[in-house]
């Protein structure tokens, strides 16, 4: 009876203990990644619910890390009002854009350089809720350039291949009508010149493409020398 008793109070505790647990917590969430441009600004979303009533002991921090690691720096911190960072990286380049009353934590960072590339991580704390599994979102910093060398890259293959490729197909066109020239011709007892008729057996003997093609192009020559009759 006593080993009994001893194991219902245990799991009636660990019971209590999960739902208080469950009770005193808070749901945070933010963007894993989030990719940005030096010079320009940059969002970083903060939302959490808390299941208790929202007062002035509510606070919000956001930390930062490097991507070579090192210390976390406290760059933000909320509690009524917001405290942007004074000194370090960061000095006058946070701006608060979120509202505790819908839930929302976010922190804007305006002039980006290729040092803010690192690990952010917001904490909101809203007593008597607790929240251990602090999510965090990692920011990366390009030069906008490189998207604009891309685009001249394209561009300029655009440029260069595109006027070759309308003379081919014009090229085309033409051999395609002189040859029909030449078979509405033959039909009609058109008389072949000398070198046309030594010019035959080698077209017999051309069974691939491009040996057709270059037949097309010498009668193209042919027909453009010749005098209609």
């Amino acid at each position: 009876m006593r080993g009994w008793a001893a194991g219902g109070l245990l799991r009636l505790g660990l019971l209590l203990l999960y739902g208080v647990s469950n009770v005193l917590s808070l749901e945070i969430k933010v963007d894993p990644e989030v990719q940005a441009f030096v010079d320009e600004q940059v969002t970083l979303k903060c939302s959490f619910r808390s299941f208790s009533p929202i007062t002035q002991k509510l606070t919000v921090d956001w930390t930062y890390q490097p991507l070579t690691g090192g210390h976390m720096e406290t760059i933000f911190h909320y509690q009524s009002v917001a405290y942007p960072a004074a000194v370090g990286t960061f000095r006058d380049r946070i701006l608060w854009v979120g509202n505790i009353a819908k839930g929302d934590a976010s922190i804007a960072i305006r002039n980006l350089t290729m040092n803010d590339n690192g690990t952010f991580t917001c904490a909101v704390k809203n007593p008597p809720d607790v929240h251990h599994n602090i999510p965090q979102t990692k920011l990366t910093v390009t030069h906008r350039g490189f998207s604009f060398q891309l685009t001249s890259a394209v561009l300029l293959s655009i440029l260069v291949f595109l006027p070759s490729a309308i003379v081919v197909i014009l090229l085309l066109v033409r051999m395609g009508r002189k040859f029909g020239v030449l078979k509405h011709r033959k039909k009609s007892g058109y008389k072949k010149s000398s070198i046309e008729v030594s010019d035959e057996p080698e077209r017999t003997e051309q069974g691939t493409c491009l040996g057709r093609m270059g037949t097309w192009c010498l009668q193209c020559v042919d027909t453009d020398e010749e005098e209609p009759y």
